[in-house]
């Protein structure tokens, strides 16, 4: 499989990506404007600061600008999220209902490791930047 699909890692890892921070967002989005049926918080306190790096976190990673360190910020505030929120409920994330929170942490940490990729604005600015 690995000789297929790698002809299309690049792609792949863009729709990744992508997919995974307009999700994230639409978590901010429900915190800052209390959209897709969620409860708009304070900008002020740990909720709304988690709401601005969700969305704008999010939209960053999904279009690949600054996109390794969107997603290690987000990363970190995952993992705190999990220990403040869901690790108090028993040890295994199934339990605790932090599962989310884990998978979207080490998620980040991959794309923080990788950068934005090819297929991304970050590589736009870079070529028109070379072109010159």
């Amino acid at each position: 499989m690995e000789r297929y699909l790698g002809r299309y890692s690049e792609v792949i890892y863009c729709l990744m990506r992508l997919m995974v921070g307009l999700a994230f967002a639409q978590h901010g989005a429900q915190k800052l404007f209390g959209a897709l049926g969620g409860q708009k918080v304070p900008l002020t306190g740990l909720m709304g600061l988690a709401g601005i790096i969700e969305f704008f976190g999010g939209l960053l990673i999904a279009i690949g600008l600054a996109a390794g360190w969107a997603a290690f910020i987000a990363a970190g505030q995952m993992a705190v999220a999990y220990f403040m929120v869901h690790a108090g409920g028993g040890f295994w994330p199934i339990i605790n209902k932090g599962e989310l929170a884990v998978a979207y942490c080490f998620v980040f940490l991959y794309i923080a490791s990788r950068g934005s990729g090819r297929y991304s604005v970050d590589a736009v600015i870079r070529r028109q930047a070379g072109g010159r």
